[in-house]
Parts: structure tokens; sequence; C-alpha cells
């Protein structure tokens, strides 16, 4: 089966494949988790003048857009900034696949006061086509992995009793 890749499920795969999987197949636990309930607060008063949350062919969702096609991401913190800065370059890839060319991106971390700037390059572009390409063979697959990898982010994921109580 062919899923569309999303935003979150490029996030999901530079965090856990694990995770990337349970929502793909529409396990979803966030609803109670309070870390995310936190990120969503902080997302609903922060950058409160812009249009917010644009979604784009029900695939990719954008924090706001402003600044001469400069993307904006919101973010709690840079626990998982990687898997933020690559969610951003998918974006900009997505966009680019649609005849958008001029776009950058911005990373916002408004708790720390801090953004930090994403440029999409050829290289991510090819790396984006093996993540996308990964991401369908896990979505398609089962969990491979016999037991998760713990690691120092786990406590505080959605997806923690699952995998490890």
């Amino acid at each position: 089966m062919q899923y569309p890749v999303t935003g979150t499920m490029v996030s999901y795969y530079f965090v856990c494949k694990r995770k990337l999987y349970y929502h793909a197949h529409q396990l979803r636990m966030e609803q109670n988790n309070e870390d995310v309930a936190l990120g969503k607060l902080l997302d609903e008063s922060s950058y409160t003048r812009d249009e917010k949350h644009i979604t784009i062919d029900d695939t990719i969702s954008i924090d706001f857009i402003r600044e001469h096609c400069m993307l904006h991401e919101i973010k709690k913190s840079k626990a998982i900034e990687e898997s933020g800065i690559w969610q951003l370059k998918y974006y900009l890839y997505y966009l680019k696949q649609r005849g958008c060319r001029e776009m950058k991106g911005k990373i916002d971390y408004p708790l720390l006061h801090r953004s930090v700037e994403v440029e999409l390059t050829e290289a991510d572009e090819y790396r984006l086509k093996e993540v996308i390409k990964e991401i369908q063979e896990i979505c398609d697959g089962a969990i491979t992995e016999e037991f998760p990898k713990k690691k120092s982010i786990c406590k505080k994921c959605a997806y923690f009793d699952l995998c490890f109580i």
C-alpha cells in the first residue's frame, strides 16, 4: 500500500521508526501526552498575528508563512532538532516538486527566543528521496525490531508504555 508521506512521518522517521510505524497504522497515543499538550498550547499562543496551520494537499501542514516565502515551524525545544529540520526540509522539497522553488525555512523556538534557518540543498533532496522510500517500506512492513532501542527522549514519548511496559 502506498502511504502519502506527511511532515509528521518525516519527523518521526528521524526520531523513532517504531513511532513512525505506529502513527502510519493509525495508532495514536498523543492525545493523552502532557508534552504534546504543552506543544499545542505553545503553538496556539505563539505568533498569534500570523495565519497558521496551512495545509497543502492534506499532506503537509506548515505552521505559518511570512517574509517572502519563508516557511516557519514552531518547536518547543531543541531536544529533537534534527527531526524538525528534516521535517521543514521535506516541506521545502514537497513545495519545490510543485513548482515553488524560492522557498526557505525557519524553525522558531519561542521559549528559547531563538530560531534556526533551514535551506534545501541538492544533497538534502537526494537524502529525502531515500527517506521517503524508507518511510514507505517501514509503513508497508511489520515492526522488525524485537525490542525497541531506548533513547533519552523515550521517557517523554506518547508511545513509551506501548514500547517498554
